[in-house]
């Protein structure tokens, strides 16, 4: 697993670029298991969660350094002040250049964990804008308005565009080199082909909100990561 990095720290926030695989904060049955902010309390003489996003979801996240940096930063997420942009590689080639997903998310009524669009589920919208197509694959930037549980992967799958992995709402939970070479590839066998990446396709890229005490706006770039750089890396070789 990779370290968690530190992208920007003052006074009053940190900016870290979350890990694929680490939690947000600690798990409530087991707290050796590691996470951001525990691992920023072991530094730090307070911090604040504001905001998290999914274990496998990679990519930019705020915290608070003291109680007025906490609510001024939760009031501008809880109002849709900040905006929040998210990279995610979806299955098929998306035929529109940018678009706007406005349907309702619920809890899924049987299967526990999962969500569903449905008709009186709270209000979700996901404005959407492709940055490159491939063969079978499309990269798009999705800026979400509204912040619901796995609102992203629901909103793509509901238009026939799931992320290209997602082992809840896609059509696998790892993604391999002969996925994107196709005809040009002879697979080895399972044992032998490591996945390029094994996580849910998403990347919290950029996030911007207002300084809690400078009043200024300010945004923050997450960088890819390995996994989902080497997947790019192939599409651009192999995928168009």
């Amino acid at each position: 697993m990779q370290k968690q990095e530190i992208i920007f720290e003052d006074d009053d926030i940190i900016i870290v670029n979350k890990p694929a695989q680490m939690l947000t904060i600690p798990d409530r049955h087991d707290s050796k298991i590691p996470s951001v902010l525990g691992n920023l309390r072991q530094t730090q003489d307070s911090v604040f969660i504001v905001h998290r996003i999914d274990r496998e979801t990679s990519g930019v996240l705020v915290f608070a350094k003291n109680e007025h940096a906490h609510r001024h930063l939760s009031m501008q997420f809880e109002n849709r002040e900040t905006r929040k942009i998210y990279l995610a590689l979806v299955e098929g080639i998306m035929p529109d250049d940018t678009g706007r997903i406005d349907k309702p998310i619920a809890e899924h009524p049987t299967i526990p964990g999962r969500m569903t669009v449905a008709r009186k589920g709270k209000e979700s919208v996901t404005e959407f804008e492709v940055v490159e197509r491939f063969k079978n694959f499309t990269l798009v930037n999705a800026d979400i308005k509204t912040g619901r549980t796995h609102q992203i992967r629901v909103h793509f799958q509901s238009q026939g565009f799931p992320l290209a992995i997602d082992s809840i709402y896609g059509k696998r939970d790892a993604l391999f080199a002969h996925d994107i070479k196709t005809n040009r590839f002879n697979a080895p066998t399972e044992t032998e082909e490591r996945p390029l990446m094994a996580r849910t396709a998403l990347h919290a890229s950029k996030l911007t909100f207002l300084h809690p005490t400078k009043n200024i706006s300010m945004t923050f770039e997450a960088t890819l990561p390995k996994d989902f750089k080497a997947v790019v890396q192939q599409l651009t070789k192999w995928g168009k």
